[in-house]
């Protein structure tokens, strides 16, 4: 199959894996900057033109980064209207970087996660960290990635003055409880198709309450349990993600999940777990294209 990756740099770990497994499995594979991508929208037939010529792939693999959701969305979009077969659709993309939104279709359905507020007025803000339980509390800039934008307020005083100062440049913020048995830790599960194919622990660094590794967290392979693994699925598929990477923390009433991720990165997870992540992925998009219902409605 002809496949397309949708990302800003092939050296990219992720991008370069995804890339390297495609050819290695017979397929002919392009990285193309989505960025650079530009469409004719207008007429009743659909085009897309990179770097001078038009393009088409049967199957793509968006590698969208958070700050390029709005835009690279709509790339993807372009490629479904022609065909293409999207390893995440444009629309589970955008319901999963809308953090507000995806928490409140995963609590809807069910799965357990963090006592989550939101606020707009400032005269409310006592209401609902009221509403969210007693200190310390988790202030969450809904734009924030890779656990920047993140503070852990250690009383109700210090999480008016943060969400105040916040709420002074415009920030849209999440307030969530503490965990505080999840002990700087939490884990990260990649869920393709209705698998989890790779799991691992992240542990955060002395002194510090979040875990990512860009913030010098440590990474291990870790097996998870029944109820995890049926979170993790459950989290991906409310928001219609066929590959993604699922955040969970334990709790004393269960895993929790934190957040849902449509571009997981590879690198950690590969190295911690030694599963061939993108294998999985490129054999899950074979095994889709190949029976896929061209009949059935575009999630768009």
């Amino acid at each position: 199959m002809k496949l397309g990756i949708l990302s800003q740099d092939i050296k990219l770990y992720s991008t370069s894996r995804l890339y390297k497994t495609a050819k290695k499995r017979g397929h002919e594979t392009e990285v193309v900057s989505y960025l650079r991508c530009y469409m004719n929208i207008a007429k009743a037939k659909p085009r897309i033109f990179f770097q001078g010529r038009e393009i088409n792939f049967d199957v793509v693999i968006p590698r969208i980064a958070a700050t390029w959701t709005f835009y690279g969305a709509a790339v993807v979009r372009q490629f479904e209207l022609m065909g293409a077969l999207s390893a995440n659709s444009s629309a589970s993309i955008s319901r999963s970087r809308d953090k507000l939104r995806a928490l409140q279709l995963i609590g809807n359905s069910g799965v357990e996660m963090p006592v989550t507020g939101y606020v707009h007025l400032s005269r409310d803000i006592e209401s609902v960290l009221r509403t969210v339980g007693t200190p310390p509390y988790v202030i969450k800039l809904l734009e924030g990635t890779q656990g920047r934008g993140v503070v852990l307020t250690e009383t109700m005083e210090a999480a008016i003055s943060a969400i105040e100062t916040m709420k002074k440049v415009d920030a849209n913020i999440l307030i969530q409880e503490f965990v505080s048995e999840s002990s700087g830790q939490d884990i990260r599960a990649i869920v393709v198709g209705d698998n989890v194919v790779a799991s691992m622990k992240r542990i955060a660094k002395p002194g510090e309450f979040r875990s990512n590794v860009h913030l010098g967290g440590k990474v291990e392979d870790y097996t998870l349990t029944d109820q995890e693994k049926e979170s993790a699925i459950k989290a991906a598929k409310v928001l219609g993600l066929s590959v993604a990477g699922v955040d969970l923390i334990k709790s004393n009433r269960g895993p929790l999940v934190l957040e849902v991720n449509s571009s997981p990165g590879l690198e950690g997870i590969e190295r911690a777990t030694g599963i061939d992540v993108a294998d999985e992925i490129i054999k899950y998009l074979e095994e889709q294209y190949n029976s896929r219902d061209k009949s059935k409605p575009i999630d768009i």
